[in-house]
């Protein structure tokens, strides 16, 4: 699961904000900046997302991340596995909760 968190993590900045750079990504979500050039360089491998040159900026090495057609049902599938999986530890923090609320009666 940690990887699928950074993946759609990545997936989802990079949608709300192709041309973060990846040093930006990296701050955005909180990991070292190699963890988010190794993680875009395999989702780029696997085809979810494509680097264009980014016309608009006098540094030759911007990129715009665009996420592909794969990349947006990707991003789909994984929030909804991570959904599933924040919901069913939900449940399970709730029911300790109420049995710790219990103990201490």
């Amino acid at each position: 699961m940690p990887n699928q968190h950074t993946d759609i993590t990545i997936l989802r900045t990079l949608e709300q904000n192709p041309a973060l750079t990846q040093r930006g990504v990296a701050a955005e979500i909180g990991v070292s900046l190699g963890k988010v050039n190794y993680c875009i360089k395999k989702l780029i491998e696997k085809g979810l997302i494509k680097a264009n040159n980014f016309r608009h900026s006098d540094n030759k090495k911007s990129y715009a991340y665009l996420l592909t057609p794969k990349g947006i049902e990707e991003k789909r599938r994984l929030t909804i596995s991570f959904l599933q999986h924040k919901m069913e530890e939900y449940d399970r923090l709730e029911s300790e909760i109420a049995q710790l609320q219990q103990e201490i009666v």
